[in-house]
């Protein structure tokens, strides 16, 4: 009977799932975009994604190192940030941004907060959000579609979020590009953020899997769409356009940096939707996709802390039981 008969800690119910085979099915998602950002934008885009990788792992052996920690880059977190690195850039980023993104992302975002796990703000995302912030002109230097591997012209275009956003100044009458031309990556833009049908693809595998909930992503673009429609904008064109669909599916989904509830992952994707859309409609930038996840990273303790389920065989605090 005491073979039988086991009394121990929670959690009661385990499985074999650990965080090196989550990231590295993460990776096996992300590889559809890479392989195609690298057709769409050539030898540069392989170059930008290699260089965000070997960094990135360079700068988790550093850090770990130095904080003497134990060495880590097997469980594929470094990787993975790596490419969500890469994608938020275009492909003329120069190298040292990359290097310089890599460090940001790794040694100040990661492992000063604590490391994996302890992180408040998405580690590419932040990286990214610094870039921006001190070198706007590199980090928005979008090259056109070469489709040839070997081409070594790039030339320079604006995004279609951009286009609009110059339109909107000058109201001027903006052509979006054709849906198609945007659903297989046709335009310019950042590495990660062109082709969708090449992130849906990824998503899908998360999704059967079970890393990724839908409710997150589902109601980050549900939510784009609503306030698209209402303020008189195109829906389809919000979430075709720009980093919607690999910000709701890729980084507003990280585990570490939004709500493990049910009904937080909802009121999280929800608010993340919207800010989108309002720093896209009125703020200075025509992409709101970064800043709106990294305000509700920092938000997320707080939607925890209001939708944690009550524990069982405990009551709801009342002010008469504290009399």
């Amino acid at each position: 009977m005491s073979d039988r008969f086991v009394v121990s800690a929670s959690p009661h119910l385990r499985d074999t799932t650990n965080t090196a085979k989550v990231m590295w099915w993460v990776v096996v998602a992300l590889a559809p975009t890479a392989v195609t950002s690298i057709y769409i934008f050539g030898w540069r885009s392989l170059l930008v994604q290699s260089l965000a990788v070997a960094a990135c792992l360079a700068a988790e052996v550093l850090s770990e190192l130095a904080l003497k920690r134990p060495i880590t880059i097997g469980d594929g977190s470094a990787v993975v940030t790596g490419l969500l690195l890469a994608f938020t850039c275009p492909a003329s980023s120069p190298w040292w941004m990359i290097l310089i993104g890599a460090a940001v992302a790794i040694f100040l975002v990661k492992h000063l907060f604590g490391g994996i796990g302890y992180n408040i703000f998405n580690p590419a995302l932040a990286a990214r959000a610094v870039l921006l912030s001190s070198w706007p002109v590199a980090m928005t230097a979008w090259s056109e579609p070469v489709r040839s591997f070997l081409r070594m012209d790039a030339v320079s275009a604006a995004t279609p979020l951009g286009l609009m956003k110059e339109a909107a100044r000058a109201q001027t009458a903006f052509v979006p590009p054709g849906y198609l031309e945007q659903f297989l990556g046709n335009v310019p833009g950042s590495l990660g953020e062109t082709s969708k049908v090449a992130l849906l693809a990824g998503a899908v595998l998360l999704l059967v899997l079970k890393i990724v909930d839908w409710r997150t992503p589902v109601s980050f673009l549900a939510a784009m769409a609503a306030l698209s429609a209402v303020l008189g904008r195109n829906p389809a064109f919000d979430l075709l356009a720009g980093g919607a669909v690999l910000g709701a599916f890729f980084m507003a989904t990280d585990m570490v940096t939004s709500p493990t509830t049910k009904a937080g992952r909802l009121i999280f994707g929800t608010a993340c939707g919207l800010l989108t859309i309002l720093i896209r409609a009125y703020g200075g930038f025509p992409e709101g996709v970064c800043y709106a996840i990294l305000f509700m990273n920092a938000l997320n303790p707080l939607i925890e802390q209001y939708v944690r389920p009550r524990r069982f065989g405990t009551r709801a605090f009342r002010k008469e039981a504290a009399r």
